[in-house]
């Protein structure tokens, strides 16, 4: 089995430092009101560990045509159209209005290669905060949030909705299947989902839009760059890689058992080269992201598990948010 591929540890983790396996409904529902400090339509270059220092390509909200009127003292000279001026026979300008509903699709990786952690929550469960943060910041700017949920038991798909209509149930499903969800099971971990998935996002998502991919980008190759590429050639796009400390650098554990799916195999974490090969496995794939997320201006943002998920937004779009008042005293008192 090659290092990169998604493993699970039958070694037991200590309590205090055991990952969270689960996500509930309560939880998710709960990130509702930790959802600001943030935009995934940032004015300011997005920065990443990942993709280097270069600008985000999001573009915000597009502007919708609304109608052509006679240019008037104080409008701006770059709206004039001057086919129309010419064909009138005096200035006229485009008029735009703001488009308010934009369509967001989160497609939200659930397989098995997400069901791995180390510290504080697995991949899978990242990835659930993630994507209920990201459903109630978009709706709370008024746009439209639906989503894809993958997993190598079920794919729900969600259509974009206004308001927070679609909200209840992309966290409903995420939850059912982050909580079906099992290691040392009869399954196998299945690459072509993550392709899959992205096939169903075109459909989805024709347009103007935003994806969103939440996901740990198992199974990705030269077709997912092929199916990138034709969605962001006419929407945004904007990849959350979810990953574990443990991936980018395999501690002396002694020997372990390591299982995928009904096979196992013990090995000797103790040995160097075996710990240098896991490590560049990982450096590879982050690698061959980084150099396509450069190539198309697609930010990326790296969500580790081992850190909560709405500070390590806001530090990657936003701002932290000012304690209140209450959270002051508490802090004084």
């Amino acid at each position: 089995m090659a290092m990169d591929e998604p493993k699970r540890w039958q070694r037991k983790a200590p309590s205090d430092g055991a990952a969270r396996a689960y996500v509930t409904l309560d939880a998710l529902q709960r990130l509702r009101h930790r959802a600001r400090g943030f935009s995934f339509l940032p004015r300011q270059p997005v920065h990443s560990i990942l993709t280097g220092r270069h600008a985000s390509r999001l573009r915000g909200r597009g502007l919708n045509f609304e109608e052509l009127r006679r240019y008037v003292e104080g409008d701006d000279i770059r709206t004039i159209d001057w086919p129309a001026t010419a064909r009138l026979g005096s200035p006229y300008v485009r008029v735009y209005t703001e488009e308010r509903d934009r369509s967001v699709l989160l497609l939200v990786d659930q397989r098995l290669s997400m069901f791995f952690g180390s510290r504080r929550a697995m991949k899978s469960v990242a990835a659930a905060e993630v994507a209920a943060l990201s459903a109630w910041r978009v709706t709370s700017l008024g746009d439209r949030v639906g989503a894809i949920v993958f997993s190598e038991s079920e794919v729900t798909e969600i259509r974009p909705q206004a308001r927070s209509g679609a909200v209840p149930r992309i966290l409903e499903t995420v939850v059912r299947q982050n909580r079906a969800l099992r290691a040392g099971g009869e399954t196998l971990a299945d690459p072509v989902l993550f392709n899959d998935a992205l096939r169903r996002a075109i459909r989805l998502l024709p347009h103007d839009g935003l994806l969103c991919l939440i996901t740990d980008s198992f199974g990705a190759d030269d077709e997912t760059v092929r199916l990138v590429t034709r969605i962001a050639a006419h929407n945004d796009v904007l990849t959350v890689f979810i990953h574990d400390p443990m991936e980018a650098a395999l501690p002396d554990m002694g020997r372990v058992v390591v299982a995928e799916g009904p096979g196992q195999i013990e090995v000797d974490t103790a040995a160097r080269g075996l710990r240098d090969r896991f490590a560049a496995g990982f450096a590879e794939r982050r690698a061959r992201i980084a150099g396509f997320a450069r190539d198309h201006a697609i930010p990326v943002l790296p969500i580790a598990t081992d850190h909560d998920v709405v500070d390590q937004l806001r530090d990657l779009l936003g701002h932290r948010v000012a304690p209140s008042v209450a959270e002051r005293r508490g802090a004084r008192g």
